[in-house]
């Protein structure tokens, strides 16, 4: 597997947040209205509404709260140019499987930053840090999430009311981008159903990431609309911690041992899929002719599997291209959803038997 050039990065913050929402219908305040309403200054309230340092959390939560309530439009404060765009990833991705995925897509970003003269800086983040101090250190003006960061982060980031896209993660109220992961789910799997498999294992990781949910329903409808029965048994939900090859390996162990063994498996991403082989070779079976494997995202270990993993390809770069495009055309007073089409690639995994 490559070793992905995502450089490392810790931030270390609180995340003091408040939900709020947009005031739409409610005549417009002024930066005066809310002084006068908080007995602060116009400079105080500026740059707590811009989420600058030198203040109070406290101070900083009546300015937003009284914005809200007296219905300031915060799409004032995004009506400049963007000159500063902050990728953030959250630390959970910030690892050497995750970084086949993420490193292109960080690299499609760059391209587009190049290319309109914007300044891109990398952040690694974690849900114990304080981000909202990391952005007020940084002071960019946008941001673009990739991969998955939980709802409370993603309300903090929000609170920063600067333009925000999300990469591979959808949420309500959020412009983001993703590849078309329930139809690469369902080709996957149509593709194992059609090459005779029966017993076709799924081995997912945690469902609450979106992409992960996705590929599981797609793998679910194509089991429904061939009429093959979806066992429990042969879908597996890796652990979030611990070993991850020896995770794979466990799970694998334990398809093979069922009374009824898998005779396929579709890997949640290529990771995945890569170890499973490996744990199939090391129990004596033959790919494809004892199991088919088929794995998602084609990332650059993809082609040098043995033998060669079949995957579904995603177009990883577009991810990070169309993100910034998106940043720039300052969408997040209407929020889109934006789908990449994706490819399936058949090897030798799961063809030639």
């Amino acid at each position: 597997m490559e070793t992905p050039d995502v450089p490392e990065f810790a931030a270390s913050f609180a995340v003091p947040w408040a939900a709020r929402s947009a005031g739409a219908g409610v005549s417009q305040a002024t930066l005066r209205d809310i002084a006068a309403a908080t007995g602060l200054s116009i400079g105080t309230v500026s740059r707590a509404l811009k989420n600058q340092s030198g203040m109070t959390e406290s101070t900083r939560s009546l300015v937003l709260e009284t914005a809200e309530r007296l219905g300031y439009d915060f799409a004032q404060l995004r009506s400049g140019p963007i000159r500063r765009i902050a990728f953030l990833l959250h630390s959970q991705h910030n690892t050497l499987a995750s970084g086949s995925f993420f490193s292109p897509v960080l690299h499609g970003a760059e391209e587009v930053c190049r290319r309109e003269g914007i300044a891109l800086s990398f952040f690694a983040v974690g849900p114990a840090e304080p981000v909202m101090g990391l952005i007020r250190l940084h002071q960019p003006d946008a941001i673009l999430c990739a991969g998955y960061f939980e709802p409370e982060v993603l309300t903090a980031l929000q609170q920063a009311g600067k333009p925000m896209v999300l990469v591979d993660m959808q949420r309500r109220g959020f412009t983001s981008v993703n590849p078309d992961n329930l139809h690469g789910g369902y080709l996957a799997t149509q593709h194992l159903l059609r090459a005779g498999r029966k017993r076709i294992a799924m081995l997912s990781g945690s469902l609450a990431h979106y992409s992960i949910q996705q590929r599981n329903r797609g793998f679910r409808q194509a089991l429904f609309d061939a009429k093959v029965h979806a066992d429990p048994d042969l879908e597996v939900t890796l652990p979030a911690v611990g070993d991850a090859e020896q995770s794979v390996s466990d799970a694998v162990q334990a398809l093979l041992a069922l009374p009824k063994r898998a005779d396929a498996v579709f890997c949640y991403n290529d990771s995945t899929a890569l170890a499973a082989m490996k744990a199939c070779r090391k129990a004596g079976l033959k790919i494809p002719q004892d199991i088919a494997i088929v794995g998602f995202d084609d990332i650059a270990a993809a082609p040098a599997g043995i033998p060669p993993l079949s995957t579904v390809r995603v177009d990883k770069a577009a991810l990070g291209q169309t993100g910034i495009e998106l940043l720039l055309q300052k969408t997040e007073n209407h929020p889109s959803q934006i789908t990449v089409p994706v490819e399936l690639i058949v090897r030798e995994s799961s063809h030639g038997v």
